[in-house]
């Protein structure tokens, strides 16, 4: 169950009910996530794998780290390593990671909480498992989403922002039946506290067996929706969608998601992660931690990197370029 939940949906404000004249956003695609390893080893669904860049943007990269329950030694997170030219997202659903970098920014990301980290012209980090999870073991499960920024902001100074899981601000459906966590941007006049360069919406939602939520949509956003757990449908058709599983909508400016009146044992409710930005359409050259818009650029991130002008970190912990959700070099 994730950390940021209420007793009573209905004591929360309310969503307002979708406007006959709202057009729906037909499901272009559903497209199942394969599984990998990240980092020292933690298991990850790879939530945009086989989804063209276009539909993506301003999305890079999403990874759902977890569900995991740990025995005693097992947790693992990941080296020093350095990002250039978008930001990272990190959200707890639950369990606990510790950040820190080469720019003073860090702390524990727990239960709900999401860290926001603008590497802009670059920055070094690492993210592991507190010690005393390492020694207990337990669960662990989050998302990992990177975010490109346009050209004119790549070379910003890189920013941390700390969002813990009370100040989510939380939305009931219309009827009670769904629970929306706004961590960023806005739905129907509601804002979540996380502040963006590029322009997005970032929503947790959790739907009760049978439940339907609709969301007003802005126009200019693409929409995305990726199932972390539980069976539903989507759009108007009722396309079904399952764990690990995204679907990507087209034009309109409604979004409609549904749970199952048949869900499974373990996983009663529907979760889904649902998200939107408005595509920033600039070349985009990505290798391994790197997200620039020419090869020359990407080349000079390595440089730079090597040559330390991303931030300093102690000596004994070698940092290792492309590690982090380094999918091969690609141009779009």
């Amino acid at each position: 169950m994730p950390a940021v939940t209420v007793e009573n949906t209905l004591e929360l404000p309310r969503l307002a009910e979708a406007a006959p004249e709202g057009r729906q956003r037909p499901v272009r695609s559903v497209t199942t996530a394969p599984s990998g390893h990240e980092g020292e080893g933690f298991p990850v669904y790879r939530a945009f794998a086989g989804v063209s860049a276009g539909l993506l943007d301003p999305f890079i990269h999403l990874d759902q780290m977890g569900e995991v329950e740990y025995a005693p030694g097992e947790p693992k997170g990941t080296p020093w390593h350095p990002h250039r030219g978008f930001e990272t997202v990190t959200y707890m659903i639950d369990g606990q990671m510790e950040h820190s970098d080469s720019h003073g920014g860090g702390g524990v990301i727990a239960d709900g909480a999401t860290q926001w980290m603008t590497a802009g012209s670059g920055i070094l980090h690492i993210e592991k498992p507190p010690e005393h999870l390492v020694m207990s073991g337990g669960l662990f499960h989050g998302i990992q989403l990177w975010v490109n920024l346009p050209r004119a902001n790549k070379w910003n100074p890189p920013q941390y922002q700390s969002i813990e899981g009370g100040e989510t601000t939380l939305l009931s459906s219309p009827d009670g039946g769904a629970l929306v966590r706004v961590i960023a941007g806005e739905v129907d006049g509601h804002h979540g506290p996380g502040n963006t360069f590029t322009p997005i919406t970032l929503l947790h939602a959790t739907l009760s067996p049978g439940a339907r939520l609709v969301l007003p949509w802005r126009t200019d956003f693409n929409a995305l929706v990726y199932a972390l757990s539980g069976r539903g449908g989507v759009g108007e058709e009722r396309r079904p969608l399952r764990a690990a599983q995204l679907a990507v909508f087209g034009a309109g400016d409604l979004l409609t998601i549904e749970a199952t009146d048949h869900p499974d044992a373990r996983t009663p409710d529907l979760d889904v992660l649902v998200l939107g930005g408005q595509p920033i359409r600039e070349p985009v050259v990505q290798y391994g931690p790197f997200v620039m818009n020419s090869k020359a650029e990407v080349i000079q991130a390595f440089e730079d990197f090597q040559a330390g002008r991303m931030g300093v970190i102690p000596t004994e912990r070698v940092p290792h370029a492309g590690h982090d959700q380094a999918p091969p070099a690609r141009e779009n």
